[in-house]
């Protein structure tokens, strides 16, 4: 993966594997419980996996902060029933996958805990198990136990409510979790975050002159992320705050949006204000981690309530939420500056601008449309430069 602007890139394609990513233990079973044979949380902290061993049968099981969220069959070590085990499933245990499903129909000797591994996709929504570095399944960031979507494992032959083939997927899941790998060890590598913040800040400085301040956002934890200050220019009487570090790393789900998806996976985001910008920037603190912390991607039109009392939010003016818009100039104000043109792994970035809205403007988007709410904001003479 590659990253360039103004003459410079940072690539990750060659870089060596990693051999382990994210937090990853592995837990003895309690009386009557699975045993788990994998416990891993994602590098952004949001989600989590775990391999379970009950003595018959292997699965692994997605979290998030609420519970399983997306699961796979992966190995039975019995003889497999000709039909699924109703009685098993109903009460509570993982279940066996019916032979004419399975590899190995007699069972498999149960899985060596110290030869799995988890590798988590670059969007953290998804994740690969490997035995021995071959891909055992995936649980992909589709995957999902409400719409009966269950993950891949290598065992599984055909289609079936507890997994998918693998074999069938490899096409599509097996480079996607290569691509994974090597933007770990990327990431690893300490110089990395280094040469990205300087290909995303000379970006900066061609189209918005010397650069302010800087502030880290991202609390020491991932995806890093900071905020670059550029004041004002004699051309420019407001200064604009634009996030680094969103773009590092595709947004979370993105691939459920559908036509068009690849090219709206990275974004940073911008603010122009006249207010202090101090001030201002702790928007960042909330926003710049957003999508990974939350599961969910941004895009022109989205509009994101304020997770806590209207006092407390940084842009004031009444107002506890933002509308992101990819076209400022859609409300009065200057000519606003040209953010595209830069990319990373050969995808485009589109700098998303935040425009502070109150509940009951969010709640007008929401029933009418984001396009209702500009033209009602454009009538108020609402500028899209905070001030």
């Amino acid at each position: 993966m590659s990253l360039s602007a103004a003459g410079k890139s940072v690539d990750f394609t060659t870089m060596p594997t990693l051999r382990r990513g994210a937090s990853q233990t592995r837990i003895a079973a309690g009386p009557g419980q699975p045993a788990a044979l994998l416990d891993s949380t994602s590098p952004y902290g949001s989600r989590r996996v775990v391999v379970e061993y009950d003595g018959e049968t292997t699965a692994a099981y997605l979290h998030d902060k609420t519970g399983p969220v997306a699961a796979t069959w992966i190995a039975d070590h019995s003889p497999a029933p000709r039909v699924v085990d109703l009685t098993r499933l109903s009460s509570g245990r993982a279940p066996q996958m019916p032979a004419e499903h399975t590899r190995h129909p007699d069972g498999r000797a149960p899985l060596d805990a110290s030869a799995l591994r988890a590798v988590w996709l670059e969007e953290g929504d998804g994740v690969a198990i490997m035995e021995n570095d071959e891909l055992l399944a995936v649980i992909p960031g589709w995957s999902d136990l409400a719409r009966g979507m269950p993950g891949y494992s290598r065992d599984i032959i055909g289609q079936t409510p507890f997994g998918w083939s693998l074999d069938d997927a490899m096409e599509g899941l097996g480079p996607r979790v290569e691509q994974a790998e090597r933007f770990w060890a990327w990431r690893s590598d300490s110089a990395s975050w280094a040469s990205f913040q300087q290909a995303v800040l000379g970006h900066l400085l061609a189209r918005l002159g010397p650069g302010g301040r800087y502030w880290d956002v991202g609390n020491g934890q991932q995806p890093a992320a900071g905020v670059s200050e550029r004041p004002p220019t004699p051309r420019r009487a407001y200064t604009v705050l634009s996030t680094v570090g969103m773009s590092c790393q595709r947004m979370p789900v993105i691939e459920q949006a559908g036509e068009g998806s690849a090219g709206r996976a990275r974004v940073e985001l911008a603010l122009a204000a006249t207010m202090p910008t101090a001030e201002a920037a702790r928007i960042f603190l909330w926003l710049a981690q957003y999508p990974w912390r939350e599961m969910t991607w941004m895009g022109a039109g989205h509009s994101i309530p304020w997770y806590h009392e209207p006092s407390t939010f940084p842009l004031g003016g009444g107002n506890d939420g933002v509308l992101l818009l990819d076209d400022p100039a859609r409300l009065i104000g200057p000519d606003a500056p040209r953010l595209d043109g830069f990319t990373v792994g050969g995808a485009p970035v589109r700098w998303l601008w935040i425009i502070p809205i109150n509940e009951r403007e969010r709640l007008f988007a929401a029933s009418r449309g984001t396009a209702s709410l500009i033209t009602q904001l454009a009538a108020q003479r609402r500028s899209w430069v905070i001030g």
